[in-house]
C-alpha cells in the first residue's frame, strides 16, 4: 500500500501525542472496576506488614475500618475480605468460619458499617484459613477432601456471612456443586439479594505463594485434586458454564496474567460479568523486579491491569487497587 516511495496508510498518526493515544485507547480502567483484597487478623494490636508482599498488611479491626474508608474515597468498586484466625482457633472442620463472632464475620460487620453504600463488601467463602490442615474443605477418613461434606460447611458459612452483612460471597473452594449449594441455602433463608461470585476457573498455581503468608496457611500437601490443572483450557470454560447454570452472578478466573486466554474464553462464553484476580505472586514479582531496578514499577502495574481488562475482565481484584485508582484520578 505504497504511493511511490511513501506509505498510503499511516497508523502512527493515532499514536502521535499523549492526547491522541488517550482519545483512541480501546481499553480503559476505571477505579470502579477495581476490588481491593484485605486481610484481617484477630490476634494483633497493630497492622502486620507482609514480607513477601511489600505494602500489604494483615489488618486489625481498627485499621480495617480505615482501609475501607480509603478504598471508598478512592472510588473502588469493592473490597474482598479474608479472615486470619489464630492458629489455636483452627480445627479440622474450620469451625471459626461459622462462628458469628469469628474473625471474618466480625470484620465483615466492621467493613459494612464503614462502607455504607460507597462500595460492595465481599467475603471469601472458603475453609482453608480456618482449618488446621489448610485445605479448602473438610477431609474424609482417607485424607482426601470430601466434596459433599464441604458443601454442608459452605452452606453454613454462606448464611453467617450473609447475616454479617456481606453483599457478595466469593466461593473460592472449587468444590463441585458449590454455587448451587450456597445459592439454595441463601434463598431458603431469605438472602436472595446476596450475590454469588464463583471462582469458576481457579487453577492450581505456583503464583499463590505469598498469599499463604498473608492468611497464615497451614496447608499440608497440595490442592491439585480440586483446583484446575494449568494445562487445561476447555475445562476452565466448562467450570464457568456450570457455575452460571447453578446461579452464579459473577464468575472469576484466577490467577489473571498467566491465564489471559481463559479470561478471553470465559468472557466470550458466559452471559454474566467476568472478573479476574491478580494474585499475590503476580504482585510480588513486579514489586521485587521494580525494587531491583529491573522494570519501571508504575508502568508495569498499569500495563498488567490493562492486559487483564483487554482480555475481557470487567473487574480486577488487585492489591494495587487504591494506588492505581488514585493515579487514574490524578491524586
Amino acid at each position: 500500500m505504497n504511493s511511490g516511495s511513501f506509505p498510503e496508510v499511516r497508523p502512527r498518526r493515532l499514536r502521535a501525542t499523549p492526547a491522541m493515544r488517550r482519545l483512541v485507547a480501546e481499553t480503559r480502567i476505571d477505579p470502579a472496576q477495581l476490588v481491593l483484597p484485605l486481610f484481617v487478623r484477630d490476634d494483633i494490636v497493630e497492622p502486620v506488614p507482609l514480607q513477601a508482599m511489600p505494602g500489604v498488611v494483615q489488618h486489625t479491626f481498627d485499621s480495617l475500618g480505615a482501609a475501607v474508608t480509603e478504598a471508598a474515597e478512592a472510588g473502588l468498586g469493592g473490597v474482598m475480605l479474608f479472615g486470619v484466625p489464630a492458629d489455636s482457633a483452627k480445627d479440622a472442620r474450620g469451625s471459626g468460619a461459622t462462628d458469628p463472632d469469628g474473625v471474618l464475620n466480625a470484620a465483615t460487620r466492621v467493613a459494612v458499617a464503614e462502607a455504607g453504600d460507597a462500595l460492595v463488601v465481599q467475603t471469601d467463602l472458603c475453609l482453608d484459613e480456618f482449618t488446621d490442615h489448610g485445605h479448602c474443605g473438610v477431609l474424609a477418613p482417607d485424607g482426601s477432601v470430601d466434596n459433599d461434606a464441604s458443601l454442608e460447611r459452605y452452606r453454613d458459612m454462606a448464611l453467617e456471612q450473609a447475616r454479617a452483612g456481606s453483599q457478595m460471597l466469593g466461593l473460592s473452594g472449587m468444590m463441585d456443586g458449590q454455587v448451587a449449594a450456597v445459592r439454595g441455602a441463601l434463598d431458603a433463608e431469605g438472602f436472595d439479594q446476596v450475590a454469588v461470585l464463583a471462582y469458576a476457573a481457579k487453577y492450581a498455581s505456583a503464583f499463590y505463594g505469598p498469599f499463604r503468608e498473608a492468611v497464615g496457611s497451614t496447608l499440608r500437601g497440595d490442592r491439585k485434586t480440586y483446583q484446575l490443572d494449568p494445562a487445561n483450557r476447555r475445562e476452565g470454560v466448562r467450570e464457568a458454564l456450570l457455575d452460571v447454570a447453578e446461579g452464579a452472578d459473577v464468575v472469576m478466573v484466577k490467577p489473571a496474567m498467566s491465564y489471559l486466554d481463559l479470561v478471553a474464553d470465559v468472557s466470550a462464553s458466559v452471559p454474566v460479568p467476568v472478573w479476574a484476580y491478580q494474585v499475590s505472586g503476580e504482585y510480588a514479582m513486579i514489586e521485587a523486579a521494580a525494587a531491583n531496578g529491573w522494570i519501571e514499577r508504575e508502568r508495569a502495574i498499569l500495563e498488567t491491569l490493562t492486559s487483564i481488562r483487554r482480555a475481557g475482565a470487567e473487574a480486577v481484584l488487585t492489591y494495587w487497587a487504591v494506588e492505581v485508582a488514585r493515579s487514574l484520578k490524578g491524586l
